[in-house]
Parts: C-alpha cells; structure tokens; sequence
C-alpha cells in the first residue's frame, strides 16, 4: 500500500504557472505508475496525465497537452505537475493516483489504485 500527499495548489491569475507535488510512503514508489487527475465542481473527475514507474512515458489529455508536464523523482518518492499558462478551466481539485500495474500507464481512474486526498488550484481571469 502507499499513502500520497499533494501540495502546491492555490490561487494564481490567468497565464500563470503552478507546479503541484505529491509525496509518497509506503511501499516502494518505484512498484507504480502514477497519474495526476482533476474534479471541478459538479463535473466528474477527469485524467489529466500519467507518468510510467521510470519516467520514460507519459500521457496527457488534449486539454493540457503543451501546458501541462508530468515528471517523478524516485528518488525523493515524488510524482510533480508543472502548469503553465494556466487558464479559468483549470479550476479544479487535483488529485494524484498510484497504480500497481507497474507496467500499465493509465489514463482512466479505474485503473488507479490508491488516491491522495487532493488540492486545490483556482486560476482567477
């Protein structure tokens, strides 16, 4: 089992940048993919990117793909997303996910398997 924290969310203005952190205990962070999601209200949540157990392979939804860069350093047992250009749809809960399908790099929640418990991101027009 592993346990995830983010940080880093907060309120930025339109075109600004955030990068978001999730840390990881437990079990060894290298056995898991990871992937970033978001939850706007009344919206379901939504696969923002994904990041292979080396790095070597991410995934990103349209929306954010030249904004958005999901990295890890398994090293410090930590998963980050940097956004940039961030606009009002941005806003959002964002959460980080682990799937141990090691080998699996997801791009639906289902495939997740242990969740943290989110943080916000407000991007102000």
């Amino acid at each position: 089992q592993v346990q995830l924290v983010e940080s880093g969310g907060g309120l930025v203005q339109s075109g600004g940048s955030l990068r978001l952190s999730c840390a990881a205990s437990g079990r060894s962070f290298i056995d898991y993919a990871m992937g970033w999601f978001r939850q706007a209200p009344g919206k379901e949540r939504e696969f923002v990117g994904s990041v292979s157990w080396s790095g070597g392979t991410t995934y990103y939804a349209d929306s954010v793909k030249g904004r958005f860069t999901i990295s890890r350093d398994n090293a410090r047992n930590t998963v980050y997303l940097q956004m940039n250009s961030l606009k009002p749809e941005d806003t959002a809960v964002y959460y980080c996910a682990a799937d141990r399908a090691k080998i699996r790099v997801g791009v639906t929640a289902r495939e997740y398997d242990y969740w943290g418990q989110g943080t916000q991101v407000t991007v102000a027009s």
